[in-house]
């Protein structure tokens, strides 16, 4: 696989990785206090909430990264955002979902449910956080600097623009 031009792909790649390490690391510890608070109920509360949060903060990221494909494509910009817009509305249709069918099922715990979607994002915002503070980004990147045209004489004098004076030079 080919390296991507875009600077802030290695960021987000990294940032998925450690996000989803970290969500099942939260998983199992949300899914261990929600079986000691209230059992079966709070297990699945808890591991379901982590998965939730993970999956609808990965969302962005991925398709950033998708979008990132066509970069340095004439419609890049358009595609980018059209991308990543159906990204938020499909995260946002997609919540909304789930939350409708999950609010009156009897096996999950409101409670734990909850909490374990907050735990979730805010690992994920501290994770997010760690990795772009030890990420290394030039200030200025993504960006092709002038190069030395092929017409320009042995002193890099470029030729004199049309209509332009001889003293001009």
């Amino acid at each position: 696989m080919t390296s991507s031009p875009v600077s802030s792909t290695p960021i987000l790649r990294r940032t998925l990785v450690w996000s989803a390490g970290a969500a099942l690391v939260l998983a199992l510890i949300a899914g261990g206090i929600g079986y000691g608070v209230d059992g079966a109920s709070g297990l699945w509360s808890g591991l379901i909430g982590v998965l939730l949060a993970f999956l609808f903060l990965g969302i962005t990221a991925g398709s950033i990264l998708f979008a990132n494909r066509w970069f340095g494509d004439p419609i890049y910009v358009q595609l980018f955002f059209a991308i990543v817009l159906g990204g938020w509305l499909l995260k946002l249709g997609v919540f909304l979902v789930v939350m409708i069918v999950l609010s009156g099922q009897p096996w999950i715990s409101p409670l734990v449910f909850f909490l374990s979607i907050v735990a979730g994002v805010a690992l994920s915002l501290v994770v997010d956080m760690i990795v772009l503070m030890r990420m290394r980004l030039p200030n200025v990147s993504d960006i092709d600097l002038p190069t030395v045209n092929p017409e320009d004489d042995a002193e890099g004098r470029g030729r004199q623009a049309p209509g332009a004076a001889e003293e001009d030079r």
